[in-house]
């Protein structure tokens, strides 16, 4: 794996990182594991060398249903970028490794820990209305 694979992949452990802060410092918000990198599922004796084994992850109600969906490319894609979708949404923002390598970005714009809270507080805002 290349140094910059291995960046983008640290950068999505940190993001996933920020949702769980995220459902624990707010009441009626889970975080909710959906898939695992299929390397991880398939890979019999070899070791595992990305810092998570999450590939998809939601923010999530009470009720079990996403507001946020967050899913990380697989490891063969030749394009690594995170998507996020709010759920029962066409519009979703894409966020690719920043150019110096570390965190994500989407297009100029760093994607910082404040820009996920702010946007998941406007998802559970309508979510609740």
């Amino acid at each position: 794996m290349t140094e910059k694979d291995m960046a983008f992949y640290q950068a999505w452990a940190d993001l996933l990182e920020w949702m769980r802060e995220y459902a624990a410092e707010n009441e009626g918000v889970r975080f909710v594991k959906q898939a695992d990198f299929t390397d991880y599922i398939y890979r019999m004796a070899r070791p595992y060398d990305l810092p998570t084994t999450i590939l998809s992850a939601s923010l999530s109600n009470d009720d079990d249903e996403p507001i946020l969906l967050a899913s990380a490319s697989q490891r063969a894609s030749v394009f690594k970028e995170v998507v996020l979708h709010p759920f029962e949404s066409h519009v979703y923002r894409k966020l690719a490794l920043a150019k110096d390598g570390s965190g994500l970005s989407e297009g100029p714009r760093r994607f910082t820990k404040e820009a996920l809270f702010r946007l998941a507080d406007e998802l559970f805002a309508v979510a609740v209305a």
